[in-house]
């Protein structure tokens, strides 16, 4: 168990056989091949936390659907084309938050950022949360400047990721 993470976080995607949430499901909190053993097909979908895509086929192939948080009563409501889901991938995503102990203004990100002011509109962050993957928080624009390596978890204050100041103007995500 994962001692920084709130009971949200254990289930973040929940697949269901019937229409409106009905009949057998399959939860998940990592990436998944295939799970068309579990769920012979899925014509609902509801995205708890995270940014998912969702593949027709096992191993990552066919169509794929990008899902954010919500609600997908019917396989139309993601743009499906049938009723065939096999394969999920969780994006790698990254919590950021105006004040201390998540409070203010929460952003979301999957990508990199050369600027936290120009994208967010953020002088500084206060703390973060970690979904998934691991991230680097530069202290200047474009990359530059003293690094804080920051893996899955919590942050509440800037002292947990190592600085001694919240201010983050640029991060990127890097392969674990």
């Amino acid at each position: 168990i994962n001692l920084f993470f709130s009971p949200l976080l254990v289930f973040q995607i929940t697949f269901y056989e019937g229409k409106n949430f009905q009949g057998c499901r399959y939860e998940s909190d990592r990436d998944c091949l295939d799970f068309h053993t579990d769920l012979s097909r899925c014509n609902s979908i509801r995205v708890e936390n995270g940014v998912w895509v969702v593949y027709e086929q096992p191993n990552f192939a066919g169509n794929m659907y990008v899902l954010t948080h919500g609600e997908y009563p019917e396989y139309h409501c993601w743009m499906g084309q049938n009723d065939r889901v096999s394969s999920c991938k969780s994006i790698q995503l990254i919590q950021l938050f105006e004040k201390g102990d998540f409070s203010g203004q929460m952003h979301e990100s999957a990508e990199d950022c050369p600027s936290v002011m120009e994208k967010f509109h953020l002088p500084e962050i206060h703390s973060c949360k970690v979904l998934d993957g691991a991230w680097v928080f530069y202290e200047h624009p474009n990359f530059r400047g003293k690094q804080y390596f920051l893996e899955r978890g919590e942050y509440s204050k800037p002292t947990e990721w190592g600085a001694a100041t919240p201010l983050v103007q640029s991060f990127r995500h890097i392969a674990e």
